[in-house]
């Protein structure tokens, strides 16, 4: 018999099947997805892997090395996830072993103990949920056709039993994961963050037994993540919660997975081989079959190209929603003053009146007092004296800071005039707060930021000033919603601006009341009447055109090639010589050099080749040898690689 092995490492060269015999000993604890020790011939070491195949022969004629010993029993790499992190390292230009890492948490061996000798006690009966606000047989198309669905949340509050309040949209999940359990197969469920998962959570429970539903996200200390994957693999029908990684939990029978707000940045990985959440979906999907979904306010553009090549359906709600948007832009024309307002009359009028029923949200861009420093003499933004960072400060009388390093501006002076004061420029959550707080005497402040995280608030009166994307579910919903500093937000010079923004204020006008009125400050154009409309499909559509005539992504692939100039000049060389693909740069970086190319979908797995051989043979290249008597060390080869990044263009 013949293992199979995937070696635990982090070297490309590495990234493929070792073959080792196994010993008459081991012979009946040796399967696939377990741990194993295996010797390293060439390091003279022994390493860890997984064991992938158990076969009985092999083309290589030759004495096999031997299984060092087994580290556990227990398959804990499952073949349908093992054969997902392959495919996708392939399509990345990766490593099997990165992704694998992702999927299966480090052993912990009082936990495995524990869950081997624990009897196996039967799971509670579940009963497919309705999915209120759509046509009946919207979803029962999702399950029978197994395909893939892009669906329009409804941007409203629902109350579960209890009292607890959550978006609509956890409720369209938790009855799409429950119509999946009751046919017998498993759901995963993929959200950006804690708080929606928080919201997930609550409305899975309404409507199925808690010991269907496994927890696996970052937040988990390394017990119960592993706790959490150990009851993945008894293969019983269960709804896996969680983050990113979660798309890499091991379910033999997968009826459905399902992603919300594919287009927030927090489903990025941020760690080689940096696959996204939406293609790791779709490769799963294709592989295992079942139905994926896609749910969001917005629609990213990723998306929307599935849609309009006819590789995903849509799915709309069965009545047009029209929360009551405002936008302000325009409004003080003639006024000076009226239009250099960071809060119009209009929102001032709509904030006094709701604070009579219930709680105000007020949208900010940034957290902090202020978020930029200025000489008071000369206007120059003032900068670190350590790394030349943007100084600011957390309130009235702290001491200001970089956003950087953090260090201290304790004695600062300016480099322009040798001034010694600041002037605030811009105003963060706390200083909305304290600025609100006078103008509204009397009403109770509440921040929601980084620093001060809030799930929930109370129904009663009270001004809730939020930063994008922390803004906290209040109970019945905002009885107005205030979006500021918009202007802002669109100044980022980034190729997602508009999605960006989009997606952080229908994020925040879902939280408001039935009615409730939501005031869009100081933005207008096509972000204003998508808004206004609440056709924020179309708006995907009209970006994605852009991006087509632009040759920009989501309408071609792209990758990041940076490291030595020898090195990405060699790569890009190669890559060029595939049918449509065109590059752009090199230009200078602070480690090298970058390029990017511009490939057509139908040639990324022949680019994803060519750049992965240019890894490992910029990996595998011999060092120079340091002259006898130089204080130096040699450099190390660097090449990285980066496809798809949703970013490409940034600095």
């Amino acid at each position: 018999m013949i293992a199979r092995v995937l070696i635990d490492s982090a070297v490309p060269q590495l990234d493929r099947l070792f073959d080792y015999s196994i010993p008459d000993s081991m012979a009946t604890d040796v399967a696939p997805g377990i741990r194993v020790k295996v010797p390293l011939r060439s390091a003279g070491r022994i390493a860890e892997g997984f064991v992938v195949e158990v076969v009985t022969s092999i083309e290589y004629t030759g004495t096999l090395s031997e299984l060092d010993s087994v580290v556990s029993s227990l398959p804990v790499l499952a073949p349908e996830v093992y054969a997902l992190a392959r495919r996708l390292a392939d399509r990345a230009a990766g490593t099997a072993n990165d992704i694998v890492r992702l999927a299966v948490p480090k052993r912990q061996v009082r936990v495995e103990k524990a869950w081997l000798a624990a009897e196996v006690a039967p799971l509670g009966e579940v009963t497919a949920a309705s999915a209120n606000g759509y046509a009946a047989d919207a979803f029962t198309r999702v399950f029978d056709t197994g395909g893939r669905f892009s669906v329009d949340a409804i941007p409203h509050l629902v109350e579960l039993p209890g009292g607890v309040w959550v978006g609509h949209w956890a409720v369209t999940l938790a009855a799409l994961a429950s119509s999946a359990v009751s046919r017998g197969k498993s759901a995963i469920l993929a959200v950006p963050d804690y708080r929606d998962q928080e919201q997930l959570q609550a409305a899975l429970i309404a409507v199925m037994p808690d010991d269907r539903i496994v927890r696996l996200d970052a937040r988990q200390s390394n017990p119960d993540r592993y706790r959490g994957l150990l009851a993945c693999l008894d293969g019983r029908p269960r709804v896996l919660v969680g983050n990113r990684s979660v798309v890499y939990a091991p379910a033999q029978e997968l009826g459905l997975i399902a992603l919300w707000d594919d287009s927030d940045p927090l489903h990025s990985e941020p760690l080689s081989p940096y696959v996204h959440t939406r293609d790791a979906a779709l490769v799963r999907q294709e592989q295992q079959g079942g139905a994926l979904v896609f749910l969001g306010h917005t629609r990213s553009t990723e998306v929307q190209r599935l849609v309009e090549h006819g590789w995903a359906n849509e799915i709309r709600p069965d009545r047009a929603y029209l929360p009551k948007v405002i936008p302000t832009a325009g409004q003080g024309e003639g006024n000076p003053q009226a239009a250099a307002a960071r809060i119009p009359s209009t929102a001032w009028q709509q904030a006094r009146e709701a604070l009579n029923e219930g709680p105000v949200l007020i949208q900010v861009a940034r957290p902090g007092y202020a978020p930029r420093l200025a000489c008071d003499s000369c206007g120059q933004s003032a900068r670190c004296t350590v790394c030349e960072g943007p100084l600011g400060t957390k309130s009235a009388r702290s001491t200001p800071a970089c956003h950087w390093c953090g260090a201290l501006a304790a004695n600062w002076s300016c480099v322009n005039c040798g001034g010694h004061h600041f002037r605030f420029v811009g105003q963060g959550s706390a200083r909305t707060a304290e600025d609100l707080g006078r103008a509204f005497p009397g009403v109770k402040v509440i921040v929601a930021d980084g620093e001060r995280p809030l799930l929930t608030v109370p129904g009663t009166p009270a001004l809730v000033i939020s930063t994008r994307g922390a803004e906290p579910i209040a109970a019945g919903g905002y009885r107005c919603v205030l979006l500021l500093d918009g202007e802002r937000m669109l100044a980022r010079e980034a190729l997602r601006v508009g999605e960006d923004c989009l997606r952080w204020w229908s994020n925040a006008t879902a939280l408001a009341a039935p009615g409730a009125p939501v005031v869009l400050v100081g933005v207008g154009g096509a972000l204003a009447t998508a808004m206004a409309t609440w056709r924020l499909a179309a708006y995907a559509s009209s970006e994605l055109a852009d991006r087509r005539r632009l040759r920009f992504p989501p309408a071609v692939r792209v990758a990041t090639i940076a490291g030595s100039p020898d090195a990405v000049d060699a790569a890009v060389a190669e890559a060029l010589s595939v049918t449509g693909v065109d590059v752009l740069g090199p230009t200078e970086v602070d480690d090298g050099v970058r390029a990017i190319l511009r490939l057509d979908y139908a040639a990324g797995n022949e680019v994803a080749a060519v750049l992965r051989a240019a890894i490992i043979r910029n990996a595998t290249t011999r060092r120079k040898r340091v002259p006898p008597g130089e204080n130096r060390s040699p450099a190390l080869p660097t090449l990285k690689v980066r496809f798809d990044d949703s970013e490409p263009f940034a600095n």
